[in-house]
Order: structure tokens, then C-alpha cells, then sequence
């Protein structure tokens, strides 16, 4: 079946003469698969030859050799001795409306994401003052890594990420946190998030119980669901979670026992050796994320479950996303010896070893100081913005309110009983803040659980006073003022 010439020339000339910034090549591609999807050029079509269809359209004929080979290659059209064919295909589906997309089931009921913005509004929680990050230094670092490495850095590192940051994070543990581990026991991760998804890999399996702490960080609670686990929340007072001797312990216990988020309680020496003890009797692992312990602004620094007694059940997670600054994606998780003697090959299957210079670069800042200097700086710097604020807080509210958080971190929660929490999270992005709603953090949340979580490490201390004010008024009016 052949193509009268006038048809196809009225088909194609369009396409050329409007080819909004394509090549000739490209237009005629597309108005012959196009014509061939829909149905205007029929199966068992007989083209011109590429000479005819050179000269009738005005193209060079390795135009439209170009154009048709493609098409061969793509199963549009056959090459034949009579010339060029068009497939035979199956029929295009049917236009509808816009179809209803049903997502798996473990992750319809996910927690809510937060929207991201950058640069940050004010009182965002969990962000570093990254205008006081050194970039000078920074830059430095990483131009010295390209200078001495070059184009090694471009092939795959270790699954475990580059043995100098293991090591160097390794010696920093030692002596800020009391963990006395291996290089072979740390991996690098991207982020925190990553190695706790890292965990959920290696430990457990779909259907399995995860305890969590409630009110807790959401990204756990998603990471577990999305997985397939079953969540519980275990309650949370001022000793950190609240066990029950009778209760058999699940598989995993996630915790965040040097700060606990959001509240900001310091879990007690025996509360710590009450879970360590039921995960021990019960088989289960511990999940420690130490998301800020270095910024503690009050006594010594909280020890880590990991070190307090000799081979516990627990991975420890650790980041700089927030020691440093967010973007950067390099968070880290340090195993028992026998996990990561077990884990070492199934390692080498989940993960490919990358962002090798940024690694290097941050091994450098490490071990030249730079990291001590910066967060001995940052603690300076956030311990007297979380005491403005706390001052700011007292003299601006006026309706019955708690604040918690103790004596760390880059948060201050406020809880406030009775109030829509959410709408006034959301009312307060139209005036540039983006406190947490504080019931967002609860499996089950009630009446008494509402409240805002305020990030202070991204916020100058001058914007406190006015800010808290715009804070209150929203308050004042979900409260029916």
C-alpha cells in the first residue's frame, strides 16, 4: 500500500517548516513516528524512496536516510527490497482521564514530609548556621584532594566508603564519644537516613516489629514503614523511653538517647541499661542515633549506648549534616564486630563507593582540626542563641506554655496544649518561619500534644524577638483570641 505523495507532503512540510529549535533530522523523525503512533501512516505502508522523499521535501538525502534508520532501529518502520515499510504494531492505548494512581500500602500512611526550602525560613529545626562554615578552608581541601589524586578519584571507591574518613572518624569517636571501634566496623552513608535504611536492610525483615519513641523523628517512622515493618511508639518521659519489663522487645529499638528529638531529653544512665538489657535477653537491635550530641552546651557529653557496656546490640548512626551543613550527604554507622564481620559482604552488594573527594576532603578537615575548631565555634555560637531565645520565649508568650529541649542540640520545642499546631505552622510560612507543628511527631497524637518545634541554628539571634511575637499572635489566635 502506497502513500499518495501530496498526502505525505502535507504531513511532513508542517513538521519541517516549525521544527521549534530541532534539526531537520530530528523534525522528520518525529512527524513519521508520530504519524505512525496515531495511526495516520497505516501497517504495511510502502514509503517513498529516500531520493523522492529528499527532493519532494527539500532535505538532503542523508537527512532523511538519518531519520528513517532511526526509525528502523526504534521497530517503526522494515527495510524491504521494495523500499520502506511501516510495522505493524500493537493498537496505542486508548486517551483517558487522567488515570488514579494507588501507591503500595506500606507507604500511604507514611508521616507527612516537610517542604525543604532554600535558603531556609526562620526557626526551621535540625539546620546548622551554614553562613559560619568555613568555605575558604573548605575549598581549599578539596582542591588539594583533586591535585594530589586526580582521575583515581573517578572509578568506584570501597562499598564502605574511603578507609582515611573511616579512620579519621574513628579517632574522633574515641575521643568525643567514648567509642573505641575499628575502621571495618564504620560505613559511610549518605546522610543519617541512608544508614538507617542500611540497618533495616541487614536486620530485618518485612513484618517485623519496630519500637519507636513517641513523640519521635519521622524519618525513622517512615523508613520502618516503607520497609514493611510494623511500628509501635513507646512512650517518652524526662528518663528517655519507657520500657516495660513484662513486654517482649521487638526487633529493632530505635532511640535518640543523648537528645532525644523532639523533646530533648537526656536518656538516664539506667534507663540506658534497662533497653540494653531487654535487647540483649530479647535478640533485638538498638538503633542509636546521635543526630546533634556535639553540640551539648551544659556538663561533659552524654555517652553513647555503644560504648557504655562490651559488645552491645547497637548501631550507632551518626551525621554532618548537621555539624557541617545539610547538602554535604555524608553521614556514617559504626556495627558491633561480629555485625560488621557478618554484614562485610552483603555490604559490597547494597552499596558503591562514591563521592569519594568530598570524603577525602572532609578526612582532611578532620584530622587537620578544622572540625574541632568549627564545632567548638558552632557551640559557642548556638548556646547563645538557644539562651535568647529561651529569653525571647519568656517575655513574648503569655498564654500557658512549656518549653523544652534541655541543655543541647539546635531546638527548642514549645509545647502548648489545646492548639491547632499544624494550622499554625502553617500560618506562620506566610511570614518567613517554619517551626514544626509538634504533633506531627506522634503516632497518636491528643489534645495535649501540640505544640512547635523551633529551630534555632539557622536563625539569627535578632530575628527572636519579633518572630516569637508573630508566633504568639498565631497562637493566641487558634486559641480563639
Amino acid at each position: 500500500m502506497n502513500i499518495p505523495d501530496d498526502a505525505l507532503q502535507a504531513l511532513l512540510r508542517p513538521a519541517l517548516a516549525e521544527r521549534d529549535g530541532l534539526t531537520r533530522q530530528r523534525a522528520l523523525y518525529m512527524a513519521l513516528r508520530d504519524a505512525i503512533l496515531n495511526g495516520t501512516l497505516k501497517a504495511h505502508s510502502l514509503l517513498p524512496g529516500s531520493r523522492v522523499l529528499a527532493k519532494t521535501l527539500a532535505v538532503s538525502r542523508n537527512t532523511v536516510n538519518a531519520s528513517l534508520e532511526q526509525l528502523v532501529i526504534e521497530g517503526f518502520v522494515q527495510r524491504e527490497r521494495q523500499g520502506t515499510r511501516v510495522s505493524r504494531l500493537a493498537s496505542a492505548p486508548v486517551a483517558r482521564d487522567t488515570p488514579v494512581v494507588s501507591l503500595a500500602q506500606r507507604v500511604r500512611n507514611l508521616p507527612q514530609g516537610m517542604p525543604r526550602n532554600s535558603p531556609a525560613l526562620a526557626f526551621t529545626p535540625g539546620l546548622p548556621a551554614v553562613n559560619y562554615f568555613p568555605m575558604t578552608t573548605w575549598r581549599r581541601l578539596n582542591e588539594r584532594v583533586w591535585r594530589n589524586e586526580g582521575s583515581a578519584l573517578l572509578g568506584y571507591g570501597e562499598s564502605g566508603g574511603e578507609r582515611r574518613l573511616r579512620a579519621a572518624i574513628a579517632r574522633h569517636l574515641a575521643l568525643a564519644r567514648g567509642i573505641h571501634c575499628e575502621v571495618e566496623q564504620i560505613v559511610i552513608t549518605e546522610g543519617a537516613q541512608d544508614a538507617l535504611m542500611l540497618c533495616i536492610h541487614l536486620l530485618c525483615d518485612p513484618g517485623n516489629i519496630a519500637w519507636v519513641e513517641e513523640p519521635g523523628y519521622n524519618g525513622a517512622k517512615s523508613a520502618f514503614l516503607a520497609a514493611g515493618l510494623q511500628v509501635k511508639g513507646i512512650p517518652v518521659d524526662e528518663e528517655g523511653m519507657t520500657l516495660v519489663e513484662t513486654v517482649t522487645p521487638p526487633r529493632i529499638i530505635y532511640t535518640s538517647p543523648s537528645h532525644q528529638y523532639p523533646l530533648g531529653y537526656v536518656m538516664s544512665a539506667a534507663r540506658r541499661l534497662q533497653i540494653l538489657d531487654a535487647a540483649t535477653r530479647g535478640g533485638s537491635w538498638i538503633i542509636e542515633d546521635d543526630y546533634d550530641s556535639e553540640f551539648r552546651y551544659l556538663g561533659d557529653p552524654i555517652p553513647a549506648m555503644l560504648g557504655m557496656t562490651s559488645d552491645p546490640p547497637v548501631v550507632y548512626l551518626g551525621t554532618f549534616s548537621k555539624t557541617l551543613f545539610p547538602s554535604l550527604r555524608i553521614g556514617f554507622m559504626v556495627m558491633p564486630p561480629a555485625l560488621a564481620h557478618a554484614a562485610a559482604p552483603v555490604i559490597n552488594s547494597l552499596l558503591r563507593g562514591g563521592h569519594r573527594s568530598e570524603q577525602l576532603a572532609l578526612a582532611h578537615f578532620i584530622e587537620d582540626g578544622h572540625y574541632a575548631r568549627h564545632l567548638a565555634a558552632m557551640r559557642r555560637l548556638y548556646r547563645k542563641r538557644q539562651a535568647h531565645l529561651r529569653e525571647a520565649l519568656q517575655t513574648g508568650l503569655s498564654m500557658e506554655h512549656r518549653v523544652l529541649g534541655g541543655e543541647g542540640g539546635l531546638h527548642l520545642t514549645l509545647s502548648v496544649p489545646g492548639i491547632n499546631d499544624l494550622h499554625v505552622a502553617s500560618e506562620a510560612r506566610r511570614f518567613g518561619l517554619a517551626p514544626h507543628a509538634l504533633s506531627r511527631f506522634y503516632l497518636q497524637p491528643s489534645p495535649t500534644s501540640s505544640g512547635l518545634v523551633l529551630g534555632y541554628g539557622n536563625t539569627s539571634a535578632s530575628l527572636f524577638s519579633g518572630s516569637v511575637r508573630t508566633l504568639a499572635r498565631l497562637i493566641t489566635q487558634s486559641q480563639g483570641g
